[in-house]
């Protein structure tokens, strides 16, 4: 075979035109320095800022805060068919969403593997999650999540001015960090909720293993803070995200799912008009509202509650607790 050859004067020539017709191409497959594709995760909403906190009392305990649903208002769980997402929601009905990007999911103590995310992993919803006072009339449900954290006191203190009763759905290493602040909601009479050891989100992408650790641990861990008997009817799943699996969990822990009609956002630390006028615009009789005691920092709440209070008592509501 006879083979071609290319002169040695010529060589230089043509290996230069190659490397000028390539060099764009492998820039744009690459993404070049300052060019979009180099961009990356830049480009994406970023995550929120964290703001840990520990309880005060025995032990610590570092919470960050977290977002818990989106939305401004009402939630998917005030529907006739009591379904956490999607399907038959209005325009003041909002579903609860997963962490912004770049969240992880925590692991629970001896649990396997989480479930692949990215939508591989499509649930079935819950069928049974409740939204509505226990009373008929002009009631109200007040329910605070991520304690006990350090504004748990100044909630309990404002509540007992008002003899303004609350469910508190504890994160469960916070119950365990401060007993105190427990045993003193038990013993004014208010009611506790499971909410999951250490709130990972989502959570309906852990494993089986994960999420009956999740629920039933931090039923434990409550429990004994509790001290005596207290009782715990309710578990609120992080982020709203309950599905059927999940449910079953909980009820086979002797809990009902429990959701919210009315949230304010107040996580995010919208401002304290924001969250009064929330509240105010669209509060119904039998409503659950959702709010925090704990996760960071949660001054605008009490704030809110301050002004809160004082217009649902003059409205002629009174405190309830939840279905169960």
């Amino acid at each position: 075979m006879v083979k071609s050859r290319i002169s040695a004067r010529r060589r230089p020539l043509l290996l230069g035109v190659s490397a000028a017709l390539l060099a764009p191409a492998l820039l744009a497959a690459c993404g070049a320095h300052g060019s979009p594709l180099a961009a990356g995760d830049a480009a994406q909403p970023s995550a929120t800022p964290s703001a840990s906190t520990t309880p005060s009392g025995s032990g610590s305990s570092s919470i960050a805060a977290r977002p818990t649903p989106s939305g401004v208002s009402s939630s998917p769980f005030d529907s006739p068919s009591r379904t956490p997402s999607g399907a038959g929601s209005t325009a003041a009905t909002t579903t609860p969403s997963a962490p912004a990007t770049g969240a992880t999911t925590p692991s629970a103590p001896g649990s396997g593997a989480s479930r692949p995310a990215g939508g591989q992993h499509t649930p079935a919803p819950a069928t049974h999650v409740l939204a509505h006072t226990a009373s008929s009339g002009r009631t109200v449900a007040l329910t605070f999540d991520d304690g006990p954290g350090p504004a748990t006191g100044q909630v309990l203190d404002l509540l007992a001015k008002y003899d303004a009763k609350a469910t508190f759905c504890e994160i469960g290493d916070n119950a365990k960090a401060n007993p105190a602040a427990v045993k003193r909601i038990v013993a004014e009479g208010h009611r506790l909720c499971d909410h999951t050891v250490d709130h990972p989100q989502p959570m309906h992408t852990q494993s089986h293993q994960q999420q009956v650790a999740e629920i039933a641990d931090a039923k434990t861990q409550i429990e004994n803070a509790a001290g005596g008997n207290a009782q715990i009817t309710w578990w609120r799943a992080p982020g709203g995200d309950f599905t059927a699996e999940n449910e079953k969990i909980g009820a086979d822990q002797g809990m009902k799912s429990l959701g919210w009609s009315v949230d304010p956002r107040d996580w995010s630390r919208p401002g304290v008009q924001s969250i009064v006028n929330t509240v105010e615009q669209n509060l119904r009789p039998g409503s659950v509202v959702l709010m925090h005691d704990g996760g960071g920092d949660r001054s605008q709440t009490v704030a809110a509650l301050k002004q809160l209070l004082p217009w649902m008592v003059a409205q002629g509501y009174t405190f309830d607790f939840p279905q169960s």
